[in-house]
């Protein structure tokens, strides 16, 4: 509320100068939260101390540099009876209905303000040790996942390492590839020269055989009756010395 009045009055004086300028910086570090510039204080566990049942120990604590010991009881007594002679406060029946109720509400707070505290403490641990097992098994789960994701960071390194195999074997069967090729057009290329050189020898063989017969049969054509004779006669003639000088032998 304080803030968009001090908006309200520094649009009303912006034509003010400095006045006006003052005002949009003052309501400017109005609006600045507190929590950007420090910490949040953690809540306290347990309540401060009380005196009298409902009022806080810090009030006494503020007052007595100021006023001693007596101070506080001297300032509410006074503001007490101010408010009583001035007939600020007037004193009717809901003022004692007030005070009945204080007192029984104190008194409950006396007597059974321990056990309800411990009853709500005891709710408290519980709700507590609830919180901490979900702790614990959230912690527990993320330490797991944190070991599956090492894994699996694991299995990435051998996973370069496993395509590097795998690479290395594709080369090595593209090499193979290529040396059963080139292998079977060399035997194809020596089945074709085999071929050629079959060929030719064929071709010579079968040039000496025709000519062979050819003077064979010349030859023989050229042998007359009598030289047959004469021959085979010669032949038997020499048929008998050889079989006489093994004989002799």
């Amino acid at each position: 509320m304080l803030s968009r009045l001090i908006l309200v009055s520094a649009s009303a004086l912006k034509r003010n100068g400095p006045l006006g300028a003052g005002l949009v910086q003052a309501a400017r570090s109005f609006n600045t939260s507190p929590q950007s510039r420090a910490p949040v204080p953690p809540l306290p566990e347990k309540g401060g101390k009380v005196r009298h049942g409902i009022i806080p120990d810090e009030i006494f604590q503020f007052l007595y540099p100021k006023t001693g010991v007596t101070g506080p009881y001297m300032l509410g007594t006074g503001l007490l009876l101010y408010m009583l002679s001035k007939e600020i406060y007037v004193i009717n029946h809901e003022t004692f209905a007030a005070a009945c109720i204080g007192v029984v509400i104190i008194y409950g707070v006396k007597k059974f303000g321990p056990d309800v505290a411990a009853f709500a403490d005891k709710l408290n641990e519980e709700k507590v040790a609830k919180a901490q097992d979900v702790k614990d098994m959230a912690v527990s789960s993320l330490a797991q996942a944190i070991e599956e994701e090492k894994k699996e960071q694991w299995r990435v390194e051998g996973r370069q390492m496993l395509f590097d195999a795998k690479r290395n074997n594709v080369n090595l069967l593209l090499e193979i590839n290529n040396r059963e090729r080139q292998h079977l057009v060399t035997n194809e290329v020596k089945k074709r020269l085999d071929y050629q050189i079959a060929q030719q020898n064929l071709h010579k063989r079968l040039q000496q055989e025709h000519l062979v017969n050819w003077v064979e049969k010349n030859v023989i054509g050229s042998i007359t009756p009598q030289q047959e004779k004469e021959s085979i006669a010669k032949c038997i003639t020499d048929l008998k010395k050889l079989a006489q000088a093994k004989a002799a032998v």
